[in-house]
């Protein structure tokens, strides 16, 4: 279930509402007149979902090179060009 706090609550409490988003692990969305105005959450949480549209960017990438007929390369040739970077 979300988090909701008032604007009001976020001026005169951020300190508790900053210690909410560390400890749940979820953002805190924040209303303004009763409508949704902002969401806070912790820079780890940012970072995870910034890593995750990152996956899902390169993902969409590969999906479209093997539509165009990119295979890429085989598994064998792979780990040859690894071991070949280690030396």
């Amino acid at each position: 279930m979300p988090i909701i706090k008032s604007i009001s609550d976020l001026r005169n409490r951020a300190h508790e509402i900053a210690e909410l988003c560390q400890t749940s692990g979820e953002p805190v969305f924040i209303t303004k007149n009763g409508q949704g105005n902002l969401v806070v959450m912790s820079q780890a949480f940012y970072e995870q979902q910034q890593a995750l549209l990152e996956l899902y960017k390169k993902l969409d990438e590969a999906d479209i090179d093997a539509l165009e007929g990119d295979r890429g390369i085989s598994h064998a040739r792979m780990l040859a060009t690894l071991r070949k970077r280690l030396r």
